[in-house]
């Protein structure tokens, strides 16, 4: 299953966004075992993407090959993990946890290439910067020693009208014209995710974060003293 999917979705990709740009499929592989990973890779995933640390650094040597992505919140104190490991952060959603990536890829001599991560659809639920301000943080980011910015990140709200969802991805692609135009480091707008990639790539997005389009639907363990597993409406 995990190869006929991968083999659609990247034959449907081949035509590009809206812009003619390639489209990166990067395999949301939270809660996929090392076997599930590996198999998509062999069926031709070039970029991998791990929400949490633990999962990320658990599974880091059992993968082989793939370009890897961080693309869930991160903690301060989980950024030392990462450094060296990661192709891309893209979850970058405060000065704070800027200023640590750079501390910590200074440190170690690397340059980190990260996304600013960006609310679009100004939720209480989600991080990132509100998009009005986000300009201002990408000069600030783009200046810290350590970090290389290399787009915007964002994920849009799970309801809505298509003509309103379709004019937020619009607004992220203006933000990321304005950006790439004074600034050959910017390639990634990533957004979408299993249930509204095609929007996304239809108003611009050039990177997808794919997870049960991928591997099928998630079985989480189930929770002890809890009857419902966790939701997974925001995972991609």
């Amino acid at each position: 299953m995990i190869r006929e999917n991968v083999t659609a979705l990247l034959k449907e990709l081949e035509g590009g966004n809206a812009y003619s740009e390639k489209v990166t499929l990067v395999a949301a592989t939270k809660t996929r075992t090392p076997e599930e990973i590996n198999e998509a890779i062999e069926a031709g995933i070039t970029d991998i993407g791990e929400n949490k640390v633990q999962e990320f650094t658990a599974k880091f040597d059992a993968v082989h090959g793939g370009r890897r992505h961080f693309i869930g919140h991160l903690q301060l104190n989980k950024v030392k993990y990462l450094i060296g490991k990661t192709d891309l952060v893209e979850s970058v959603d405060r000065d704070e946890l800027a200023e640590e990536l750079a501390k910590r890829s200074m440190k170690a001599g690397i340059v980190t290439d990260i996304l600013i991560e960006v609310n679009i659809g100004c939720e209480e639920s989600k991080s990132g910067y509100p998009l009005e301000e986000a300009y201002a943080a990408y000069e600030r980011l783009k200046a810290m020693d350590g970090l290389r910015v290399r787009g915007f990140m964002a994920m849009l709200p799970i309801a809505g009208e298509e003509e309103y969802l379709g004019g937020l991805v619009d607004k992220m692609r203006a933000l990321y014209d304005r950006a790439k135009a004074i600034d050959s480091n910017i390639e990634y707008l990533s957004m979408g995710m299993s249930g509204d990639w095609r929007l996304c790539v239809r108003h611009g997005s050039n990177m997808i974060r794919l997870g049960t389009a991928i591997f099928g639907e998630r079985h989480y363990p189930a929770p002890e003293n809890a009857e419902n597993a966790p939701s997974d409406t925001n995972t991609p």
